[in-house]
């Protein structure tokens, strides 16, 4: 998946938008941000530089260009508020968060290309970023080989 990102990042972006742009919902957008969320925590906690590069890439993104900022904001926030009162708990929030797509195969495997290129946004697609979004497949009743993790 990584070298595909790399090699076809700007034909997968504009992919990626106009496929987001189809499920302009508060499920999908609370499911995506949930899943940021995760990604982030990979490593067992959102520190502040994460929250912000996390911030940062989630209003820079033309996959989430469709969703107001504020809200797309807060989500996250609670998300992290999770992940800081206790892993375990913020962990279990953001999966069942995103399981509320779960059935609807589209939005799913969407939600992980998302979190897959999340997770490449900083040129280190880590184990434990693709071991979350392997385990962010599994919630979907996706299988994670298919996106190569």
């Amino acid at each position: 998946m990584l070298n595909w990102l790399k090699e076809n990042a700007a034909q997968a972006r504009s992919k990626l938008t106009a496929e987001a742009s189809k499920f302009k919902n508060k499920a999908f957008m609370e499911a995506v941000v949930n899943g940021c969320a995760l990604v982030a925590a990979a490593d067992g906690s959102i520190d502040s530089s994460e929250k912000q590069k996390m911030a940062g890439f989630i209003e820079r993104a033309d996959e989430l260009k469709h969703f107001d900022m504020r809200q797309i904001i807060e989500v996250f926030q609670k998300a992290a508020g999770d992940f800081e009162f206790d892993h375990g708990i913020g962990k279990a929030s953001a999966l069942k968060t995103i399981s509320k797509i779960k059935g609807n195969d589209e939005q799913a495997r969407l939600l992980v290309r998302v979190v897959c290129a999340i997770g490449a946004a900083d040129g280190d697609f880590d184990a434990q970023e693709k071991a979350m979004v392997a385990e962010i497949a599994r919630e979907l009743g996706l299988n994670p080989a298919d996106f190569d993790l």
